[in-house]
């Protein structure tokens, strides 16, 4: 709701977009990578290209890498630094606090007045600091953050389905909180902090796996706040195969509710409004639905011997339908109305009704795993960062299988995911032995969405890159 009131807002708002005013403030750009042999060279050479004064420009390569991602980050800098570029490399003796400790020790000796961060996996536009750092005209703005886009989602099933999550995030989600005053967040790239924020909000941490939730809304509880714009889009290599979109998850999933169990009792002391507080209440535990899903899953095939089909139990079930039309209709809004621009309206809703069930399916099938990531967190278990690989992909020609990276053993959670798809074969079986197929079509949706997360995983498997 409140992604369309600003939209109606925008299109009757003519005032131009902030510009420069007379002095061009120092800018300090932050490379994070861990052995990113594959796309080390393509950032690098993305990151120089920005139309920006290179006076004013600072790039730190803060590469950790232990093979010979290293050597290339060392030819590249010394390129660019021979082109008149400040660029630095820094590389630590180890990986203390990850990228949080990464991203800590550089930003201590960061000349910038603002800093800029780019994860390997992305191909910021060359105005892109051109088009955000107007925007902290407001002294008030702590974080500029703009919209993901996406080089290679056409690649595959998998990259689309990827990317129809993310259009949710990064337009309905996104925007509507700030046009509904709530509190965002920083994703992590392709935005930028002022570094004055940064200190007072208490600099960057590595007691979660997401730093950049943690931090977003510890500025935010000090009373910053953050710009987010959906016209600025920054390209970035979605991951192209089952294992680091799983990895992508877990950290994802883990440092949510890491950072949720860490933040959720000072939100709540704060002098924030009621409603601020109860929004970023339901955005930090988000994660917990994914616990929801696979229980609702398991207990479901037991429960096919206990409806009657012919009674009005089964009708409760009605209110489910409901809710997913408004999913349904999120998903629309944020695909199809604000995403496919590049597609004729009868193309882009075949597009969306053939890949919506697909991804639903498929979250199904991520559950268990998601599942495992959140209350990994919520218990306080503590694991490493892993990587989400990039192999350089932006096109139907590339393959990720020609990798460098020696490939990981098949997980427990790997081997538990084919468990359940057979688990809800049988509920599916079981549902026409009985003559109850009232939830026949959930059962369908779980079996078909375990088996292909199952089937890619082990598929995968020799793909993945070292963490």
């Amino acid at each position: 709701m409140h992604y369309l009131k600003h939209h109606r807002r925008q299109s009757a708002d003519v005032t131009d977009k902030p510009q420069l005013n007379g002095k061009i403030p120092t800018v300090t750009v932050q490379l994070p990578m861990y052995n990113e042999y594959y796309v080390v060279d393509r950032l690098i050479d993305n990151i120089c290209q920005l139309d920006y004064p290179i006076d004013k420009l600072e790039i730190q390569v803060l590469d950790d890498s232990t093979d010979e991602t290293i050597e290339r980050s060392v030819a590249k800098v010394e390129e660019y630094r021979a082109k008149g570029f400040d660029i630095k490399l820094i590389q630590r003796t180890d990986r203390k606090g990850y990228k949080a400790g990464a991203l800590k020790e550089a930003t201590a000796d960061a000349k910038g007045e603002f800093i800029a961060i780019f994860d390997a996996d992305f191909l910021p536009q060359k105005d892109f600091l051109r088009n955000t750092i107007p925007h902290f005209n407001n002294e008030n703005i702590a974080v500029v953050q703009t919209k993901w886009g996406h080089i290679n989602q056409g690649y595959s099933l998998l990259t689309e389905m990827q990317a129809l999550q993310l259009n949710v995030h990064f337009t309905v989600e996104q925007q509507g909180r700030e046009s509904g005053n709530y509190l965002l967040q920083f994703n992590g790239t392709a935005g930028v902090w002022r570094a004055a924020a940064i200190a007072d909000a208490g600099g960057w941490e590595a007691d979660t796996l997401t730093e950049d939730l943690d931090l977003s809304y510890r500025a935010q509880l000090k009373g910053w706040q953050i710009s987010y714009l959906e016209e600025v889009i920054s390209p970035a290599e979605l991951p192209a195969e089952m294992i680091g979109l799983k990895s992508q998850q877990y950290r994802w999933m883990k440092g949510g509710a890491e950072t949720a169990k860490k933040l959720l009792p000072q939100i709540w002391r704060s002098p924030i409004t009621f409603v601020q507080k109860l929004h970023a209440s339901v955005h930090l535990l988000g994660s917990t639905v994914f616990l929801f899903v696979f229980m609702l899953g398991v207990f479901s095939v037991p429960l096919i011997y206990f409806i009657n089909p012919l009674s009005s139990e089964v009708y409760l079930l009605n209110f489910f339908f409901l809710s997913m039309i408004m999913v349904v209709v999120v998903f629309y809004v944020a695909n199809v109305r604000a995403s496919w621009s590049e597609l004729s309206n009868w193309k882009s809703i075949f597009k969306f009704f053939f890949l919506f069930p697909i991804f639903l399916s498929l979250s199904m099938g991520l559950s268990f795993h998601n599942s495992v990531a959140v209350l990994a967190g919520y218990m306080g278990r503590k694991s490493s960062f892993v990587r989400t690989p990039k192999f350089n992909i932006t096109g139907i020609k590339d393959s990720f299988k020609k990798t460098k990276y020696q490939g990981v053993k098949i997980s427990v959670v790997t081997i538990f995911e084919g468990m359940l798809a057979l688990y809800f074969l049988f509920g599916i079986i079981g549902g026409i032995l009985s003559g109850n197929v009232s939830l026949m079509l959930f059962h369908i949706f779980l079996f078909l969405g375990y088996s292909t997360i199952f089937f890619y995983s082990v598929k995968h498997l020799n793909y993945q890159g070292a963490s």
